[in-house]
């Protein structure tokens, strides 16, 4: 993923691992004519790969791999095709890394590849605060025009396609495997196999483009980063995933990447050549992402159940399913007739005060929390990173007993509506979707944007005293 600014240095010789990791990028290095490599820092995100800083010569390059070629085995294409695709979008002008040297399997450290250190930050909020954030748009709009004018015989790439029919089953086949119980989604997924657009002519997308993938510094955009996700489709899916109230990171009044109004980016995309912006086509592949990231979050509890990482950010992650559940209903329920888009009462109830006898489970669980917090101080690099995701867990469990009704699973609910047995404008239906989705989020992410959005748009204003 994104290169964070937070650096864990990693001393040289510190395990037996870290000194095959130096031997086999020496290796990696050599074949490019650059000398050994020396200060190696592993960066502290990367949800799926692996980001390493270090120095060679005077100059800073970042290593990106899988530690394991089995790691590759089920992606789309591999870290040669990702390479060929940064290669090709520099030369077209995109702010892309310089990719200076893939690994080779000789090389005994798994999958990836070299690229020199762009300038910047990818951090979200930073970029957010700085002084001209149209700026940044304006010039994410000219290197999403350009990527999609990269024609497939200058790729050398292996980059699939989607079909958009396809892409909807798959999302289906995702839905039932995680348990086919969430009446929102399912919601969703009836709405997207209805309104199919018609195909249109393909373009590379870059499949990620968003906030947390972006460098800026000063203003100006100095990088496009994680590529993993090529793939050709419809120039609308790239222009809408970043723009999803999620990656807009707090600044939910700023619709286009948060960084500005869609208007600027769709003319400032269109001024650069890129395609003609149709909403709605705009609409369906918002829908369509974000259908996709609640199920990307969703199977991240899959994920940790099966031992295939046992990360704690994995079921952190998969209770982030509920954001995207919120934001699903608020652009589904625009098509509902209005006599069903009433505000309710609506306010979580939560239990009497236990303050006797022996300690509840929220009080265990709050008095661990306190305890890792007060060793955050003691921690630095990924460690620091994963104590903080520790107390966000903890704090979901101890919302989750003394708030959420479970209300949100309902797998007869859920099967209705993707058989179209229930709508949106049937009595009732929207209702008791937006209490399913207020108490979840509630529990799961109480500070998300979209929350007070649904509570300003469903409920009716408390009458003060």
């Amino acid at each position: 993923m994104a290169i964070p600014a937070l650096r864990h240095k990693v001393p040289m010789g510190e395990s037996e691992g870290e000194s095959l990791l130096h031997e086999g990028l020496t290796r990696a290095l050599r074949r490019a004519g650059i000398g050994a490599p020396a200060e190696l820092q592993r960066l502290t995100g990367g949800a799926t790969m692996e980001s390493w800083r270090f120095e060679a010569e005077g100059m800073a390059y970042v290593l990106r791999r899988a530690p394991s070629l089995a790691f590759m085995e089920e992606r789309p294409f591999g870290h040669d095709s990702e390479a060929a695709l940064i290669r090709a979008a520099r030369d077209a002008g995109v702010t892309a890394p310089e990719v200076v040297v893939e690994l080779d399997e000789s090389d005994g450290i798994g999958s990836g590849f070299v690229m020199r250190a762009l300038p910047g930050t990818p951090d979200p909020r930073a970029i957010l605060a700085m002084e001209q954030p149209e700026v940044i748009l304006a010039e994410a709009a000219r290197d999403l025009a350009r990527i999609h004018s990269l024609a497939p015989a200058a790729l050398a790439a292996d980059v699939p396609m989607l079909d958009y029919r396809e892409g909807v089953e798959k999302l289906r086949e995702q839905f039932e495997e995680a348990g086919g119980d969430r009446p929102i989604i399912a919601l969703g997924l009836r709405w997207l196999l209805d309104n199919l657009p018609e195909p249109v002519e393909p373009v590379l997308n870059h499949g990620d483009f968003r906030l947390g993938n972006l460098l800026a510094e000063d203003s100006h955009l100095t990088g496009v980063l994680d590529w993993e996700l090529a793939h050709f489709g419809d120039w609308h899916e790239d222009l809408a995933f970043g723009c999803m109230p999620v990656w807009r990171f707090g600044a939910y009044d700023r619709p286009a990447l948060g960084l500005g109004s869609l208007e600027n980016y769709f003319t400032a995309y269109e001024a650069a050549g890129g395609r003609t912006v149709d909403p709605a086509r705009f609409s369906f592949w918002t829908i369509y992402r974000t259908v996709w990231w609640a199920l990307g979050c969703l199977k991240n509890a899959r994920v940790w159940r099966e031992g295939q990482d046992r990360m704690l950010e994995r079921v952190v992650i998969s209770r982030r399913t509920s954001e995207q559940e919120v934001d699903l209903l608020l652009l589904l329920e625009e098509d509902a007739p209005t006599d069903c888009t009433v505000r309710q009462l609506w306010e979580p109830q939560p239990r009497p005060d236990e303050d006797t006898g022996d300690a509840s489970m929220e009080e265990i669980l709050i008095a661990v929390s306190e305890w890792l917090a007060s060793m955050k101080d003691r921690v630095e690099g990924h460690d620091r990173f994963q104590l903080a995701v520790a107390i966000n867990a903890l704090g979901i469990a101890i919302r989750d007993d003394r708030y959420l009704p479970h209300l949100h699973a309902n797998k007869r609910m859920a099967q209705d509506i993707i058989s179209g047995a229930k709508r949106l404008d049937q009595h009732g239906v929207i209702g008791r979707l937006r209490q399913a989705a207020l108490e979840k989020v509630t529990v799961d992410s109480p500070k998300y944007p979209s929350l007070q959005v649904a509570l300003d748009r469903w409920t009716i204003p408390k009458v003060q005293n």
